[in-house]
């Protein structure tokens, strides 16, 4: 199946990986320092006596009226941005219904990231729950088992806002053995970061009464995949939400409208859209999604599991193949970074393939859990670099290279691949995915 209505750049990307891509690069003819961090000259004027077509005639625009006030009564972006959307590379799966949309993260910037953009896992298709019927149980080791509707959980005392990334588990999943997809939609995007409304898991399980034999919850989803995961006790009585809101507004159904769990730094599989029940018991439940799936394959045939948190992870969103370099001079390198332990304190830049560091500038709320942006001024002259990124947290960590990890991990697995990205910027600008040797 091709995808022929997709742009060039996102047509290549989505196709097949070639052997072209799947490049190991020397680094013997970068030399140091490839590129100047810093200011530059303004961009040139438009020579004397010339005038800016653009600037001096009266646009059309200007001439006429516009749209009326509630010609979109909700609102929807320019009809200039309409290649900027989640896109899904169909041979990844066998079906639609299982399968995964990325966010296109070359194309957005701060840190929130729009409702209509965030990347998309069916393991059974949408569910579609009309909200009057919507009904969450909990039970197993508890005191008082009870039900909730959602009316019952927008009138909780305790509601809480709450900035957070998901990412996927397999996010960056085809680039354990080599450079595959061409762009960071691709590579990078099973991951968006939104604010939260909704009440702590918390408050529900003490109205319940967790017997003390409790140890585990069972979380189940009401799609057709009956989406279930084993969450510590620990973890749900601290951090984890009932949420019923994204980004000030109700969740979208593709993220699990009414209501759906939100388990901080952990893999997202865990976050169980259209959650319907919560089960105590005294041991995990051993689930499809938590023994043949979501487990770490090592080199010597043994497998970790519950390897929950999603360690710190960087990408460069621009330049990258998607956003290509268009113009010599001053530059701006955006990127963004998270950590499922805590808060990205610093995010280092290498344009020459990891031999040199530079710090960027971290810019925007910096918050434990969330997503965080980076940025780096400097002048392009029109050579070839070599791009990464690597964060740090509080915790200490810094995000390894990919040959560090594989060197622990072996290339089994698909899972929690937070390795250094590279990307090749060429003397023309255009950018591809490849690997340094």
């Amino acid at each position: 199946m091709s995808d022929t209505s997709l742009p060039p750049t996102e047509r290549a990307a989505g196709a097949k990986p070639s052997l072209s891509r799947r490049r190991f690069l020397n680094l013997a003819g970068m030399g140091a320092g490839a590129v100047a961090a810093g200011g530059g000259a303004a961009l040139a004027a438009p020579a004397a006596g010339t005038p800016d077509p653009n600037i001096v005639p009266v646009p059309d625009w200007t001439k006429t009226l516009g749209a009326a006030v509630n010609e979109n009564p909700y609102g929807k972006p320019s009809v200039f941005e309409k290649d900027v959307v989640r896109r899904e590379v169909t041979w990844l799966t066998a079906s639609s219904q299982s399968s995964v949309s990325f966010t296109p993260l070359y194309a957005l910037d701060s840190v929130i990231t729009p409702n209509g953009l965030c990347f998309v896992r069916h393991h059974g298709g949408q569910a579609e729950i009309e909200p009057d019927k919507y009904r969450l149980m909990i039970h197993g080791l508890v005191d008082k088992p009870l039900v909730f509707t959602l009316e019952d959980l927008k009138r909780m005392p305790g509601r809480v806002n709450r900035a957070y990334f998901l990412e996927c588990a397999a996010n960056s999943g085809m680039e354990w053995r080599g450079a595959q997809l061409n762009g960071c939609q691709f590579t990078h995007g099973m991951i968006h970061n939104l604010f939260y409304t909704g009440v702590p898991l918390k408050t529900l399980l003490d109205m319940a009464g967790v017997n003390p034999k409790g140890k585990w919850v069972l979380a189940e989803g009401a799609d057709a995949a009956v989406m279930t995961r084993s969450i510590p006790l620990e973890k749900a009585m601290n951090d984890c939400l009932v949420a019923f809101g994204m980004n000030g507004e109700a969740l979208r159904p593709e993220q699990g409208y009414p209501v759906r769990l939100v388990v901080p730094g952990w893999e997202g599989n865990m976050w169980v859209k259209w959650l319907r029940r919560l089960k105590v018991g005294d041991q995990p439940w051993q689930q499809r999604e938590e023994t043949s799936k979501y487990t770490d394959l090592l080199a010597d045939g043994r497998s970790r599991r519950f390897t929950f948190v999603m360690d710190a992870k960087s990408v460069v969103t621009s330049p990258s193949p998607q956003a290509p370099l268009k113009h010599k001079g001053p530059n701006v390198l955006s990127g963004i970074a998270w950590s499922g332990r805590g808060t990205i304190t610093r995010v280092d830049v290498s344009l020459d393939g990891g031999r040199n560091w530079t710090t960027a500038r971290i810019d925007g709320p910096a918050m434990p859990m969330s997503m965080t942006r980076f940025y780096l001024d400097f002048d392009w002259a029109g050579q070839e670099l070599m791009v990464q990124s690597r964060a740090m947290d509080d915790t200490g960590y810094v995000q390894p290279t990919k040959q560090e990890l594989r060197a622990v991990r072996g290339t089994n697995s698909i899972y929690h691949n937070n390795g250094i990205q590279t990307w090749l910027v060429r003397s023309n600008g255009e950018t591809e995915n490849v690997e340094v040797g």
